[in-house]
């Protein structure tokens, strides 16, 4: 099959029509891709901000069709549109069973970039190839368990259901569900790309009186304003703590989400939250980045709360469809999220992109459609 292959980081992607792909396994299926976004995640591997194990197929953001299915899959059939998952469900470990199913053991592909067994399922002229994410969706084709494929109605364009896959999901995940944000909260998003400006639309959704959005681009500042954000701030010219305070009455606000992976902001997410407040870290800070937290005690008496955040914490199999649903509903804009759509050959121009914060998202066409 065709597929972008990342051969080792700060290099570009090489495209090669010459990449395997396993057949599906009982549980599995096989989903021919055909819109996938780009997300930092990928570009961490690019740049080595994340571990390049070998050599890997990029991009875990994707939505596409059905193309065979493994024995035991009942609820999928050939043909049927669905939006990929970096955290399939398996609905029987120790996390899904505690209902923590972003947890699951198979979302350990993506950090390891396979399977839960190991296998990746992926390779090129006999060499091992790693999923991005645990998924490799820039490839005509991706095989993966079947709870990782959601099935979608037909009437959903597949260019806007893609970046449910990731960004949708982590950012208002993170509000709907890892901080429970209740009707009336005050919070701050630090980071407005694609995560991020899921966040502010997360926050809108549930109700938040004061939706406080930081970046130093102003182009997403403004995106951000028309996603629901009431207050935008410049980082690096306007006084973000001050204007928390002046807001707040000098109490702070009542969630901090940092959303641009990068602990400093994690850090200043602490200070700019009330006492019993909660900072939630959404974005992927590089591997060498450590987190300070100066006067311990003070934390302590203060009853901060920091707590991470994978994929939202979502139960894909449900929240895929809600976010449709609120898509359907008005409540969600996802076609504004997408500003650029490139064809696969130009996957390097739309990672050039992301790295200069062009834009919020690239949705990526890997197969053109059929002549009429």
């Amino acid at each position: 099959m065709r597929a972008a292959l990342l051969e080792q980081a700060g290099t570009a992607l090489v495209i090669y029509d010459d990449l395997e792909v396993n057949q599906p396994r009982t549980g599995e299926v096989q989903v021919e891709v055909k819109y996938c976004g780009l997300c930092h995640s990928d570009l961490g591997f690019m740049t080595g901000k994340s571990p390049l194990l070998g050599p890997q197929v990029p991009g875990h953001e994707a939505a596409g069709v059905i193309n065979a299915v493994g024995e035991g899959v009942t609820h999928l059939a050939v043909g049927d549109p669905v939006v990929l998952t970096p955290a399939p469900p398996c609905g029987l470990c120790y996390y899904c069973q505690r209902q923590q199913y972003s947890l699951c053991d198979n979302a350990i592909g993506i950090l390891s970039g396979t399977l839960a067994d190991g296998s990746t399922g992926l390779s090129r002229r006999g060499e091992r190839v790693y999923r991005g994410c645990g998924i490799g969706a820039l490839a005509e084709y991706v095989t993966l368990p079947a709870t990782g494929a959601v099935k979608i109605d037909t009437d959903i364009p597949l260019d806007v259901a893609c970046v449910i896959g990731c960004a949708l999901q982590t950012g208002v995940g993170a509000v709907l569900n890892t901080a429970n944000m209740e009707a009336g909260a005050t919070c701050v998003v630090l980071g407005l790309g694609g995560i991020g400006m899921a966040t502010v639309q997360g926050a809108r959704i549930a109700g938040a009186e004061l939706i406080i959005a930081s970046d130093p681009v102003a182009e997403r500042r403004q995106q951000a304003a028309r996603f629901g954000a009431t207050h935008v701030v410049d980082p690096a010219a306007g006084d973000l703590p001050g204007l928390i305070m002046e807001v707040t009455a000098g109490i702070g606000v009542d969630y901090a989400f940092e959303a641009a992976g990068r602990a400093a902001l994690i850090e200043q997410g602490l200070q700019l939250t009330r006492k019993g407040g909660t900072t939630v870290i959404v974005g992927s800070p590089p591997l060498e980045e450590d987190l300070h937290i100066p006067n311990v005690v003070l934390f302590q008496a203060l009853e901060k709360k920091l707590c991470g955040c994978l994929l939202g914490s979502c139960n894909s199999l449900y929240e895929i469809p809600r976010l449709l649903r609120l898509w359907r509903q008005g409540l969600l804009d996802i076609e504004s999220m997408i500003t650029h759509r490139r064809p696969l050959a130009e996957v390097n121009e739309g990672f050039a992109d992301l790295a200069q914060g062009r834009g919020i998202r690239t949705v990526i066409e890997i197969q053109a459609p059929p002549a009429p």
